[in-house]
């Protein structure tokens, strides 16, 4: 296998993601949008992220062409990050968002979908080459976030465009599943959502989406509340990454150990805690101290994701089983929680915002334990 394609891979699109993702909203905001307009921008991404993913994966593991889709869904987004600069109105946003959503949606889960079948009898070896991204997003976020404090807003989505380049090149040497399912899109997300437990599995990604893209979409306004720079920003960027590091690189002994489930609800339970550490702190300091948890929040909720989505797709359903996570967590739950949040940070600033997504997760990861259980009581 040509292991160190999946892993220049990732190393290339976090690369991407670490100059567009973080900037989003402060890009947003430097427009004069108000709370209202924001959160109808970063929720109407992830729900038609919702209908993208599992609309074009499902398109790829029917049709075969998974290397087509995913690459035009990488030029749409140099497309949009060479157009974002000059579009100042909140219509010619929209449109941007909308066609990104749409159309770029799925590269994640074709990417994932592809390490998998690359990684062949050693699927549990899946975080190692995740690793990519990491040292990705790391090494960028750190550069970044001090040549964007000098340069302005603007140059994030040109480096965007620009990485996303080096991706599609890169993209074109993955390999991808060979057997064609046979099954409707309609058809084949109805066979994955026969199982109960399945259900709640995701279930708990949407709650998990929920959570993350609340700091994915507001630490950084949240950090300029408390009146940190860019810099500090990146470098709070950077620390997170590097804490993903050790979780990433022994994955493997942990889904041996843990299996997917466990490490999903194990990352559930620290993304409660770092919500709510959040929601305690009271200088930018604290916030570079907290982003230690970012590896066993995110990390371990992604690697568990992908994991559980590829033992529980059909054979030939790989990317479709991908694309139907990818949409839950990224998609509906990040809906819910960026919209929500736009709310709950101009209503109750940032500490109140991460208190209360904190405390919904809790009870939501009460809730859904008691009714696995039950699930699996009742056979």
């Amino acid at each position: 296998m040509r292991k160190y394609t999946p892993f220049a891979f990732y190393f290339l699109f976090y690369v991407a993601q670490a100059a567009y993702m973080p900037y989003l909203v402060l890009y947003f905001q430097s427009l004069q949008f108000n709370g209202p307009q924001i959160g109808v921008l970063t929720s109407l991404s992830p729900l038609l992220m919702m209908l993208g993913m599992p609309l074009w994966t499902g398109v790829a593991d029917a049709t075969h062409r998974h290397r087509l889709i995913m690459s035009t869904g990488i030029l749409v987004a140099i497309g949009v990050g060479l157009l974002m600069p000059h579009s100042t109105t909140f219509l010619a946003v929209l449109l941007l968002v909308i066609v990104f959503s749409l159309f770029g949606a799925p590269v994640s889960s074709f990417a994932d979908s592809a390490t998998m079948t690359m990684l062949g009898e050693r699927k549990e070896l899946y975080g190692r080459l995740r690793l990519g991204g990491t040292f990705g997003w790391g090494i960028a976020s750190l550069v970044f976030g001090t040549l964007i404090e000098e340069n302005g807003l603007k140059l994030a989505f040109y480096i965007f465009a620009a990485g996303n380049l080096l991706v599609l090149l890169v993209s074109q040497l993955l390999t991808y599943p060979r057997n064609v399912s046979g099954n409707s899109i309609l058809s084949g997300a109805r066979r994955l959502l026969t199982s109960r437990r399945y259900v709640i599995f995701l279930l708990m990604a949407l709650v998990s989406g929920i959570g993350l893209s609340s700091a994915n979409y507001y630490l950084f306004p949240y950090m300029a509340e408390l009146n940190a720079t860019k810099s500090m920003m990146g470098l709070a960027q950077t620390i997170a990454t590097i804490s993903e590091l050790p979780v990433l690189l022994f994955s493997n002994r942990l889904l041996k150990r843990l299996k997917p489930h466990g490490m999903l609800v194990l990352g559930m339970a620290f993304t409660v805690l770092r919500l709510l550490l959040y929601a305690a702190i009271r200088t930018p300091q604290a916030v570079l101290v907290s982003q230690l948890m970012n590896g066993l929040t995110y990390a371990l909720i992604w690697v568990a994701g992908v994991s559980y989505a590829d033992q529980s797709a059909p054979p030939g359903m790989s990317a479709s089983g991908q694309g139907l996570f990818g949409a839950t967590i990224f998609g509906i739950g990040a809906a819910i929680g960026s919209f929500a949040g736009s709310l709950l940070l101009e209503a109750l600033g940032g500490r109140g915002m991460f208190g209360a997504v904190g405390l919904f997760m809790l009870v939501s990861l009460g809730v859904l334990l008691v009714l696995e259980k039950r699930c699996t009581r009742d056979g």
